[in-house]
């Protein structure tokens, strides 16, 4: 018996996926599709058969009429993605036989599958055993290169977007999950004790099924302290982990209907792999021809789309290509959107001179003097995360979807062009994550720095950590290493990616990221290290690049600011001041990490906030409490 269903819309906001492998329990995955409807607002629809239920909550943007998911095939399987496919066009190509029933770039997952994976020549029956290793049961090919995943690679490189899907084939009785080569989309999974696999967009859907307890990874937590982001596939969440970016997971049933794990296949992976030389006459001009490529893939959109213009390098050079590229395209011509505590804020006046010098219609606002007090609980509530320092996301967003579906953004030019104040002082950083790991009284903490195994740590194949070989003496000992390091254990994906995508779908808005384009990325990581730091200076030639543009000269010499503390530094000092002697007592709470928090108060705030809206009464109901009753109501 499989079905599909509808449900009414409600006034919530963004794109989510949630879905279940073992009952095929539709009640269940509407119950979690609903706590997503955040993410969606036009539109809550689940699926199922006897083993797997899939459920979706939308963000219409491409194909608005038809394109609804859960979608089929006929090859007989079903798919929920949040994200888009930026090759979609070439893809509808190239599969001229397949049945095409929609226009949305869903269906071009659907259709590359089709096109590489055939119907068995007998009925599959249930998967082999698996065996519970840490935080999943596996078969023993899980873990053989890549195992029953591996097949799917070929077709999956295909693809060229940002994603998170899970996809089911009824004739294999396979379930495959899938995330970009970067993690731009989320995607997270969590096994019960009953052998059932949950995966979804966002964690807070997993405490509708009666057998997961949300309970703080204190392991994870140590780690995002230290470093400033989690590592590997850790979220803070016991029990939960994510599907690594660039990755494809396939899942099965075996016969006692526990979900097992199949296989796990690496199907991209960037390398920071420096040219010797470089000319900024002419490599200039490919490195902005790149990124141009890049918006004007970013520009696909049935829906009114913006740009979130901070004043930065980096948006002002987005919101200078897009205009470019939608005239050229004779599409609308992007709006722009900034926040600051006040007009005399210097990213506030940045980006007033670059609508000016390129003639764009430009929204502002200012932040209000309770803002933090008003938003932080917001904040905490959709980030699943301790920053508040990124407070002003969330007034800027609720601004922005209230006229555009989608936004771009500049984010991931720092991560490929060097532009964080660490890559300038890596020995100072070096220490700086060494000093906390050496502070914090947690075993995981000492086992990153004496690089030996640690028992009761769900490390390999399909557990949150790939490896606690993360002494930072080794990783951030040179620029290249350092780079590398981020790239491959998450401090984009786990950090500003993750921020972004919660923040802007907690109202309805599908922020995409250009510099972080197939070809931009490519040429980025080609980039010799001296033309990303020398010395004190930082992105040199990116800013090359940008000087070929029609931007003002003291936008493309600007530096680099801190988002949060540059857009709100006043409002944010004034709530440290206050909270502070409660965060030193919050702080004591947590014995493991007290030492870390005491130096960190805006992290003790973060984790007060997140143990109070995540953890207390198993992080239901609360979302809606005022600020100091969070705080206060956490025993």
């Amino acid at each position: 018996m499989q079905g599909l269903k509808a449900g009414a819309c409600s006034n919530a906001t963004m794109c989510g996926i949630t879905g279940s492998l073992g009952g095929g329990d539709a009640d269940l995955v509407r119950r979690m599709a609903t706590s997503l409807e955040h993410r969606g607002p036009d539109g809550v629809r689940t699926w199922e058969d006897d083993d797997c239920a899939l459920g979706h909550s939308r963000l219409s943007i491409v194909d608005l009429a038809l394109s609804n998911q859960p979608i089929g095939s006929e090859h007989g399987c079903w798919l929920v993605q949040n994200g888009e496919i930026y090759n979609q066009t070439s893809l509808r190509a190239a599969e001229e036989a397949y049945p095409w029933r929609t226009q949305g770039d869903a269906e071009t997952i659907l259709a590359a599958h089709a096109a590489t994976i055939s119907a068995p020549t007998t009925p599959p029956g249930p998967a082999s055993k698996g065996v519970r290793v840490g935080w999943v049961n596996r078969t023993g090919r899980a873990a053989e290169a890549g195992g029953e995943a591996a097949r799917h690679v070929d077709w999956v490189q295909r693809l060229d977007g940002i994603w998170g899907f899970a996809l089911w084939d009824s004739r294999h009785r396979e379930l495959i999950l899938c995330r970009d080569p970067l993690g731009v989309k989320p995607l997270l999974r969590t096994q019960t004790d009953d052998g059932s696999l949950l995966f979804a967009s966002e964690a807070k859907a997993f405490r509708h099924h009666p057998g997961y307890t949300s309970v703080m990874d204190e392991a994870a937590m140590v780690v995002r302290l230290a470093y400033e982001y989690p590592l590997d596939e850790t979220s803070l969440f016991a029990g939960v982990a994510q599907v690594r970016p660039g990755t494809v997971e396939t899942w099965r049933l075996d016969e006692s209907g526990t979900a097992v794990l199949t296989g796990v296949a690496r199907y991209s992976r960037d390398e920071v792999n420096p040219a010797a030389n470089w000319n900024a006459d002419d490599d200039a001009a490919r490195l902005l021809d790149s990124l141009c490529e890049s918006v004007e893939d970013r520009l696909m959109s049935d829906v009114p789309l913006g740009i979130i213009l901070s004043g930065g390098l980096d948006s002002s050079m987005i919101a200078g290509l897009a205009h470019r590229a939608a005239k050229a395209a004779g599409k609308p011509v992007p709006e722009c959107w900034t926040i600051a505590e006040s007009e005399d804020n210097p990213d506030y006046r940045a980006a007033e001179d670059v609508v000016a010098s390129l003639d764009l219609a430009h929204h502002t606002s200012t932040l209000e003097e309770d803002s933090f007090w008003k938003c932080l609980p917001s904040l905490a509530w959709h980030g699943e995360d301790l920053d508040i320092s990124v407070l002003f996301f969330q007034p800027l967003f609720k601004q922005m979807a209230q006229d555009v579906k989608v936004g771009l953004c500049g984010q991931g030019a720092d991560e490929l062009h060097g532009g964080y104040p660490r890559y300038r002082e890596l020995a100072a950083h070096r220490e700086l994550v060494r000093g906390r790991l050496m502070s914090s009284r947690h075993p995981v903490a000492d086992a990153m720095l004496d690089t030996e195994p640690l028992e009761g740590v769900p490390v390999g194949v399909g557990q949150p950590w790939r490896t606690l070989n993360h002494n930072p003496d080794n990783h951030f000992s040179d620029l290249k290493s350092t780079l590398q390091f981020e790239l491959d254990h998450g401090q984009l994906s786990n950090f500003q990616l993750r921020l972004v995508d919660r923040h802007s779908m907690a109202h309805g808005l599908e922020v995409r990221v250009p510099f972080l384009g197939t070809a931009h990325r490519k040429m980025a990581n080609t980039l010799p290290l001296d033309w990303r730091v020398r010395g004190r200076d930082e992105k040199l030639a990116l800013r090359a690049a940008a000087a070929l543009t029609d931007l003002p000269p003291d936008i493309v010499s600007r530096p680099k600011l801190p988002a949060g503390t540059a857009t709100s530094p006043t409002l944010l000092a004034e709530l440290l001041a206050e909270l502070r002697p409660r965060a030193q007592e919050w702080a004591s709470r947590t014995p493991r990490l007290e030492r870390i928090l005491r130096k960190q108060p805006d992290m003790a705030i973060g984790l007060r906030l997140f143990e109070s809206l995540h953890l207390v009464d198993g992080g239901l109901g609360r979302e809606g409490k005022d600020l100091m009753t969070l705080l206060e109501d956490v025993d």
